[in-house]
C-alpha cells in the first residue's frame, strides 16, 4: 500500500483563529536588524482575513527590541492581548509586535508587515526568499497558463487589447485574469503611472491608467516585469482589472466579477 506524508491539520482556537505549523525557516528584519529568527513559525489566520500571517516562538525573537506599547492598537487582530513597541535605538515602532489570546498561541509573538500596513518590519525571508505583504498560504495556487483564446479587452466601447495569446493566471480565491503582450494592446489609450503594488506570489507590479475622459479607475492595467518564477510567464504582459473592464474570450463576454478589488477601484481617488 502506498502511503503519503500528511499535511499539518489546520487548528481553530475558541476566538476563531486558524492556525497550523509551518516548516519554512522565516527571518525578519527592520532595516539590517534580525528581529526574528525561527525555523518553527506557525501561520495563522484572523476571521475574515483572506490572507495569513506568521507568529513566532519567544525563543526565536529579539524580545529584548520589544517594549509594552505606549498606545495598544485595541480592537485590532482578533482581540489581542498585549501589544509591543519595536524599540531599535531611535523613534520606537509603535505597535509593531502583538500576541494572540488564544491558549494555543500563548508563547508566540506576530508582526505587522510594512509592505503591508505601512508600519513594521520591512524585509522577510522564506528559506534564501525574499517575500513581500504577507505569508505565502499553503492552501493558495497559483497557475499561469499560455493560451491560444481569442481575447478581446474593452473600454467604454474602446478595444484596448485584441489577442489569441494570452497567458491566464488562475489564482485561488481570485478571478481568471488575462495578461496580454503589449504588442497587442492600444498602449497609446494608457498611461503609466508611479503607483506599485507587491505580491508574495507574482513580485512588484507596475501600472498605467486609461487615457480617456470617463468614470474609469485609474491604475486600471498592471505588468509584473520581473515576477517570481512561479508566475514567470507573465514576465512583461499586462492585465486588466476584470471588474472594471469588458471581457470577451472566444466571442463569449464575461460577467464583471465582484471581489474586494472592486469596491478600491470604485473609491474616489485621493485629494
Amino acid at each position: 500500500m502506498t502511503t503519503f506524508p500528511t499535511a499539518p491539520a489546520v487548528r481553530t482556537t475558541p476566538e476563531g483563529l486558524l492556525w497550523e505549523p509551518s516548516g519554512r525557516w522565516v527571518r525578519g528584519r527592520k532595516g539590517e536588524v534580525t528581529v526574528v529568527d525561527s525555523r518553527h513559525p506557525v501561520l495563522v489566520w484572523e476571521p475574515g482575513v483572506p490572507v495569513p500571517l506568521y507568529a513566532f516562538p519567544r525563543a526565536e525573537v529579539r524580545e529584548d527590541l520589544l517594549r509594552p506599547a505606549k498606545n495598544p492598537a485595541t480592537g485590532t487582530h482578533t482581540g489581542s492581548r498585549v501589544f509591543y513597541d519595536l524599540d531599535l535605538g531611535g523613534e520606537p515602532l509603535e505597535n509593531a509586535a502583538w500576541t494572540f489570546p488564544a491558549a494555543d498561541l500563548a508563547d508566540h509573538i506576530a508582526f505587522e508587515w510594512f509592505r503591508r500596513v505601512g508600519r513594521g518590519l520591512d524585509h522577510w525571508y522564506e528559506e534564501e526568499e525574499e517575500i513581500f505583504v504577507h505569508p505565502r498560504d499553503p492552501h493558495k495556487r497559483v497557475d499561469a497558463l499560455p493560451s491560444s483564446r481569442h481575447l478581446v479587452v474593452e473600454i467604454h466601447g474602446t478595444v484596448v487589447a485584441d489577442t489569441h495569446r494570452p497567458v491566464l493566471l488562475f489564482e485561488t480565491g481570485l478571478p481568471t485574469r488575462y495578461y496580454v503582450p503589449p504588442e497587442d494592446v492600444r498602449l497609446d489609450l494608457l498611461e503609466p503611472t508611479d503607483h506599485h503594488t507587491g505580491c508574495p506570489y507574482k513580485g512588484t507590479a507596475e501600472y498605467w491608467s486609461w487615457r480617456g475622459e470617463s468614470d474609469v479607475p485609474p491604475n486600471i492595467v498592471w505588468s509584473y516585469p520581473d515576477p517570481l518564477p512561479a508566475a514567470g510567464a507573465v514576465k512583461g504582459l499586462l492585465a486588466f482589472y476584470d471588474e472594471a473592464v469588458d471581457i470577451t474570450v472566444d466571442g463569449e463576454r464575461q460577467e464583471r466579477p465582484v471581489t474586494h478589488f472592486t469596491t478600491t477601484l470604485a473609491a474616489p481617488p485621493p485629494a
